[in-house]
């Protein structure tokens, strides 16, 4: 009698997991964040340059969640502050898209 409730409990606790995951970057449009990123990120994130290398595969999915959510960019807080919600909302998409754990990893070449 005790199995089929925690069976129940299980498959309850797996779809939060797993909504948790999808609600992260949910409504972002990637395409267009790629082409964001690569216009307001990639100038100061590439490989060589002082703010450091930063690519989608540099985090995890759960990792780009809490640095979006945080909003706390360490360099041009300017040039980050002047992107819309929805700008933030589709680079956060993209990079998420694409994150080290995701099932497309990209560097964003």
């Amino acid at each position: 009698m005790m199995k089929p409730i925690i069976k129940i409990g299980a498959c309850i606790l797996l779809a939060f997991s797993f909504g948790a995951q999808v609600y992260a970057a949910d409504g972002g449009n990637p395409k267009k964040g790629k082409h964001l990123y690569k216009k307001q990120c990639k100038s100061c994130h590439s490989k060589g340059d002082t703010a450091g290398e930063l690519t989608p595969m540099s985090k995890t999915m759960s990792q780009w969640d809490r640095y979006f959510k945080r909003l706390k960019h360490k360099g041009d807080q300017e040039a980050f502050n002047a992107l819309s919600e929805k700008d933030l909302k589709d680079i956060q998409q993209f990079l998420y898209d694409h994150a080290a754990d995701s099932d497309q990893p990209q560097t964003c070449g």
